[in-house]
This record gives C-alpha cells, structure tokens and sequence, in this order.
C-alpha cells in the first residue's frame, strides 16, 4: 500500500483465512453455555454461480472428497431465491468439527481451482429448544463471522438482540465483524 492510498483512504484488502473456521467447535461450546443454542449439524458455503466445465469438474471433486463417508447425506448443491449458489453439508449435531472440516474442504477447493473471487459466505447453523434459529457466518472476503438470527415466521425479519448478544459471547472466541452494515442478512440460506 502507498502513499497515495493512505491519502485517499484506501485500505488494502483482508487476506482470506479460511483456518479461522476452525475456531467454530469451541465457539459452539461458548455459545451453548451462554444461550442455549447448539449445532444443527448443517453447514453451507455460498458462493455467486458459476457455470462452464472447469467448475462443474470442481463440483465433482468436491462432492467425491465429502461424499466419501459411508452412510452420510451427501452434499447438495442448491441456488436461492437470490441466484447464489450454495453447498450444503449436513452432520449429525455432535460432529461439528466434521462440519468444519467439510466448509474448509469446499472452500480451499472453489479457492485452488480459481473460483475464490466468487466466494461469499460460509455458514454453521444452530437451534434452541425454543425454536430459536441461529446461524453464524464466515465473511470469506473479510476474514470474520456474525451471527445472523431469523425471526419464527414468513417476514423477513431479525432478531437483532439476540444477535447482539451472540457478539458479547463470542468476541474472545472468534474475530467477529465490527461493521454491523456487513451483517449481510441470509434470508433461505439452507440449514435454518
């Protein structure tokens, strides 16, 4: 970064670190103890679709990587109401490190194979007993996670208390979005 970008406020961009994924099993713990929300056992990376053959073979081996264990949903690939695409892993509720070791499996893949500049979001889902929803996401571009909380209902709406509240949990565990205005809501997202 140069001079002139300091002058005109330009700042250079964060540098993916997709191991931070794996701060999200004991995050969970944190989580659980503090509200009550434990793990859905379903994961999702979101990415802008792609089409030609370079991505369908990527498709592929991801699918053949994640698929590999014996007597478990395979992945799915989906596309929202909005045109993203995504990949869906779905665990039982104790295998979260699983789930973890499958976003990171599909993320580094889409990244090797040229399609990190079309990754979005990565997502573990969790509930209450109270219905609750809960899911929180991996900023792929800016290195941190928020907790995105739907309201029970057909409107689209937030709770936004209890995601606040998620952020005064999980502040020490996992480096956490300041800018409130990236709190992208994930409305259809899979898994909640």
């Amino acid at each position: 970064m140069g001079l002139l970008d300091i002058l005109l406020g330009r700042s250079k961009p964060v540098t993916p670190d997709l191991d931070r994924l794996f701060a999200l099993p004991s995050a969970a713990v944190a989580l659980e103890a503090a509200t009550g929300l434990t793990p859905t056992g379903q994961g999702a990376v979101c990415f802008a679709t792609v089409e030609g053959a370079a991505f369908e073979q990527t498709h592929r081996e991801v699918r053949a990587l994640l698929d590999a264990d014996a007597g478990r949903t395979p992945v799915e690939l989906c596309q929202d109401s909005y045109g993203y695409s995504w990949l869906v892993s779905h665990r039982s509720p104790g295998e979260l490190p699983l789930l973890v070791n499958d976003l990171h499996a599909v993320n580094s893949s889409l990244e090797v194979n040229g399609f990190g500049p079309q990754l979005l979001c990565s997502l573990a889902a969790f509930r209450h007993d109270d219905g609750r929803r809960l899911a929180l996401v991996y900023l792929y571009k800016r290195g941190t996670f928020y907790p995105f909380a739907p309201l029970p209902g057909d409107r689209e709406q937030r709770d936004t208390a209890l995601e606040l509240r998620i952020r005064a949990v999980l502040s020490g565990e996992l480096p956490v979005e300041e800018d409130l205005g990236r709190w992208f809501p994930v409305w259809g997202a899979p898994g909640l």
